[in-house]
């Protein structure tokens, strides 16, 4: 007989003396059950203990936690949190420079646990912190440890950043800017600037005034990566909490900003290109944490393009029209205008339609929607002045041709801006876990009009090749949009390499992928051959079901959502080889390869999981309501719910393993596999099974006497094999 839900069984360790096996009941308070294991060891005065984990973390268990623990937990009766931060405190304020050594190593340590930290910070155990980090007196070891506990209690969101002293400020941008401090001194350092930054409005101005890029730049030179994304996240930690109008300030690119006023053009260069040899061209693989950084760093320099993007053109402002002006006389008139002006003015509208806007008499009119807005016009304008060559070589080619088939350039442009800026996501802030950066952006100082002057060449091309007219305007610019999201999706490291890609990327090779592509939805739709596919589909279906218990059997790891993504802390799931107990645990690091069972601490009975819930349904996503929940942290949350009324919550890294899991856990649970990479695993499987028996029906020869019928096979000799 099963043992009543609420009792656990455990055993709980004391130094020195046997483990005692307890049933603990989970309805009885704590603090009996403490003084109960006492009395078991005759040790006086239960208040004074507490109950952690033995495992992992050793967090303190308290009356909000206790329903965490499981059956088989090792426990270990310790002081309590209270009266561990008064010893801690002691000691750390005592003269003895080895017990001072120990108490702060013993409290970077237990800092992480909300409990014991509670107890901490009401002693005024940060207050002590600082004013150890403020005298400067502590260096090495000590420091570090000092540093780490500050910045684990400061992460409990139980004081405010506001508090922080300006001295304080200064010790630590100290630590930074010193040409050679210990590593972790300095990691440390960059963590706790990045968060005072993200924090508090107050104390951007403040870290800005003493952080400069001269400084974060040499962090971007060494050798050690850890230290180049911590250096990366306080830029883009300082560039996303700027004021408006120095984010703006004379649109430029944060890759090209000082930190608190404009930098030079050469040290504007310098930097991107500090990042790009050093980091991005590195001898060592980037990590995924560095890919965010960097993809964050990526988002907030496309950001800059906002403003433009979402401003309307003022068909009344001269400097605005003057621009299209400048977009004429570069295409039409060369380097002088010999029959004047004023002659000329009469020829404008031949020669606005012969650009290729909508309005002839008034192409201001044209940048009035928003988005692209003015930005549309900058990107020509950039074009024209930078490509000249490939801009009158553009323009007078599609007015040389028929009018049927001409490509309007000025409308191409503008709905081009448009599109680029949807598949860069402008103006969309940072998601959260996300590792989709382009080498090839930190490439170039000007990569976002390079990129654009690159694609609107792809796009005459395109134009040529399908002999669009303007009624196939739209189909042009989807098969445009393809072209640049396959090229995008193989990752091109250089502006040049991009080019290689587009060009293998033609509309022959378009259609030739999109024909491949549909061979699934369009073949066999003849009612045997849909007979055959009835017949097959549940063969498959197995089939992709033990591929996905055969990838639960090999495990995730997961990183836990947390203020900071620089302490990124992980855990594995993976479920037994007999289908029966998913097991899991915390780890230090991101393993590499497959965590073995022993490792893994916790577990949930197959038999106890109810349901499996994704998204806003998820209990991790509803508690952090309140918080911005972006889209794609959305989209890969999904949780599981067992008995007791206990959950396991995960957020996928990526949108593979989130089918994966999910299709896997239905199929645990014998539900449908609903997912999309599910369905497109059906379709291919369907299509090359079915392809392999009819092109054996195919090589038959018949005989004189009919043949038997041959017997389906029962299992399958390929293997499908997911990258």
């Amino acid at each position: 007989m099963p043992p009543p839900a609420d009792i656990v069984k455990v055993a709980i360790e004391w130094p020195g003396a046997n483990a005692q096996l307890i049933e603990m009941d989970q309805k009885r308070p704590l603090s009996s059950i403490i003084r109960e294991v006492c009395d078991g060891w005759s040790l006086s005065g239960s208040e004074q203990f507490a109950l952690r984990y033995a495992d992992g973390p050793q967090l303190y268990i308290t009356e909000q936690s206790r329903g965490d623990i499981k059956n088989g937990t090792i426990l270990r009766l310790a002081i309590s949190p209270a009266r561990a931060a008064r010893q801690l405190l002691e000691r750390i304020q005592s003269h003895g420079i080895d017990a001072r050594l120990e108490a702060l190593k013993e409290l970077a340590k237990l800092s992480a646990d909300p409990t014991f930290a509670t107890e901490f910070i009401n002693m005024e155990g940060i207050g002590t912190l600082a004013r150890l980090v403020e005298s400067g007196t502590h260096f090495g070891e000590m420091l570090a440890f000092t540093l780490t506990a500050f910045l684990e209690l400061m992460d409990h969101g139980i004081v405010s950043w506001d508090l922080i002293s300006l001295s304080f400020i200064k010790q630590i941008a100290g630590y930074v800017n010193q040409p050679m401090v210990d590593v972790s001194i300095l990691q440390r350092s960059l963590a706790i600037l990045e968060s005072m930054v993200l924090n508090s409005h107050s104390l951007y101005h403040r870290v800005a005034q003493e952080i400069t890029v001269g400084q974060l730049i040499g962090h971007l030179q060494v050798s050690n990566q850890e230290i180049q994304t911590y250096a990366i996240a306080l830029i883009n930690a300082l560039f996303l909490k700027a004021p408006e109008d120095r984010r703006q300030e004379e649109y430029t690119n944060p890759l090209e900003q000082h930190l608190t006023e404009m930098a030079s053009t050469l040290a504007q260069k310098h930097l991107r290109s500090i990042i790009l040899n050093h980091v991005i061209r590195g001898n060592r693989p980037i990590k995924a944490e560095m890919a965010h950084q960097l993809y964050v760093l990526q988002v907030l320099t496309f950001n800059l393009l906002e403003e433009r993007m979402m401003t309307k053109m003022d068909p009344n402002d001269q400097a605005q029209r003057d621009i299209i002006f400048e977009l004429r006389r570069i295409a039409f008139d060369g380097e002088n205008d010999p029959t004047g002006t004023e002659k000329r003015k009469a020829m404008y509208t031949k020669d606005y339609k012969m650009l290729g806007f909508t309005n002839h008499v008034n192409p201001a009119m044209d940048f009035t929607q928003t988005p692209p807005g003015m930005l549309a016009l900058d990107n020509m304008l950039y074009l024209a002045k930078v490509h000249q060559d490939t801009y009158i070589r553009i323009v007078l080619e599609n007015s040389s041709r028929e009018d049927k088939h001409e490509c309007p350039f000025g409308r191409c442009a503008i709905e081009l801006t448009r599109m680029l800026c949807e598949i860069l996501q402008v103006g969309e802030l940072p998601n959260e876990g996300c590792n989709d950066y382009h080498p090839m952006f930190f490439t170039h100082d000007r990569a976002w009009e390079e990129f654009f002057c690159v694609c609107i060449q792809l796009l005459n091309k395109t134009w040529k090749e399908m002999r669009a007219t303007a009624e196939d305007f739209n189909k042009v610019m989807q098969v445009v949009r393809e072209q640049i999201t396959r090229a995008l999706a193989m990752k091109p490291s250089s502006l040049d390499q991009l080019k290689n890609k587009l060009r293998g990327l033609n509309y022959s090779e378009i259609l030739r992928l999109r024909q491949s592509e549909r061979m699934s939805q369009d073949d066999f739709q003849s009612p045997p051959i849909i007979e055959l596919r009835e017949r097959i589909q549940p063969e498959i279906l197995e089939l992709i079901k033990q591929q996905r218990l055969n990838r639960l059997c090999e495990g995730s790891c997961f990183r836990k959502l947390g203020n900071r993504r620089r302490q990124e802390k992980f855990w594995f799931c993976r479920l037994s080889l007999n289908h029966k107990v998913l097991h899991y645990g915390d780890l230090d690091e991101s393993p590499q390869g497959e965590v073995p069972f022993e490792l893994l601490s916790d577990k949930i009975p197959v038999s106890d999981i109810k349901s499996v819930v994704t998204g806003k349904d998820c209990p991790h996503m509803k508690e952090k309501s309140a918080l911005k929940q972006n889209k794609e942290v959305l989209e890969l949350a999904f949780s599981v719910l067992y008995d007791p009324d206990e959950t396991l919550n995960f957020v996928a890294p990526n949108k593979y393993e989130y089918c994966i899991w999910t299709d896997g856990l239905c199929a645990l649970l014998g539900r449908e596999m609903g997912s999309d990479l599910t369905r497109s695993d059906l379709d291919t499987l369907i299509s090359m099974e079915m392809k392999l028996r009819l092109l054996d029906l195919e090589n038959i020869t018949i005989p004189e006497a009919p043949p038997p019928v041959p017997k389906e096979p029962s299992s399958y000799n390929f293997t499908y094999n997911y990258s």
